[in-house]
C-alpha cells in the first residue's frame, strides 16, 4: 500500500484502529505516522513508534523528532512566542503560525544539519537551513495549522503552493467539533 502523502487521511478514514496500532502498521511498512495519544514514528531511529509522554513543544524537520538543528530550535522559539500571545484571535493565531512556517531566513552554517546532508551541495544545504525551504527544484509547498481548543473545536488550515510559483498559494480552512 502506497502511504506517501496519505498518512494522515488514511488514519482519519480508518475509524477501526487506534493511533498506536496504526503507527505499528506504518512502522512495519517503513513510513511516518499520525498521533492521538501522541505517538511519533520516523523512518530513521527507533523501529517502534514512540509514545510522547511529556507535555511540551516538539519540533520535526527532515530528521528525527527534536533533532537540534538551528532552524528547528529557532522555529520552536518563534512558535512558543506566538502561542504565548493570549491576545491573538483564532485567525490571528493562524496567520502568525503561517509566518513561523514561512520564515525563509537562513540558519547556516549548521554543523548538526550539514552532518546529515551527505551528497548535497553547499548551496542546497544552505537553502535547507531555512524553516521554509526555497530552491528551484525542492522546497516547502504546504503548511498545515491545526488548532484544537479545550471545548474540542477544531480549526484546520492548509496553505498549499499548487504549482511551482512561490507567489501563488491556495489556502483552505475548515472548522468542526471533535466527537467524544
Amino acid at each position: 500500500m502506497d502511504l506517501e502523502g496519505f498518512l494522515v487521511s488514511n488514519y482519519l478514514m480508518d475509524r477501526d484502529v487506534d493511533s498506536y496500532s496504526y503507527l505499528k502498521k506504518v512502522s512495519a511498512e517503513g513510513h511516518l505516522a499520525k498521533q492521538d495519544t501522541v505517538c511519533y514514528y520516523g523512518n530513521r531511529g527507533s523501529p517502534e513508534p514512540i509514545h510522547l509522554k511529556a507535555a511540551g513543544i516538539y519540533g520535526l524537520s527532515n530528521s528525527l523528532l527534536d533533532t537540534p538543528w538551528r532552524k528547528l530550535l529557532k522555529g520552536k522559539r518563534h512558535f512558543s512566542s506566538v502561542i504565548g500571545d493570549q491576545a491573538l484571535s483564532c485567525d490571528g493565531l493562524v496567520q502568525e503560525l503561517l509566518t513561523v512556517l514561512n520564515n525563509e531566513e537562513l540558519n547556516a552554517p549548521d554543523p548538526a544539519q550539514e552532518s546529515q546532508g551527505f551528497g548535497y551541495t553547499k548551496p542546497i544545504l544552505q537553502a535547507q537551513s531555512a524553516v521554509c525551504v526555497r530552491t528551484p527544484h525542492y522546497g516547502t509547498r504546504t503548511n498545515t495549522i491545526i488548532l484544537i481548543d479545550a471545548a474540542g473545536n477544531v480549526t484546520f488550515t492548509e496553505r498549499t503552493m499548487p504549482t511551482c510559483d512561490t507567489n501563488k498559494w491556495s489556502t483552505n480552512s475548515f472548522q468542526f467539533k471533535l466527537e467524544v
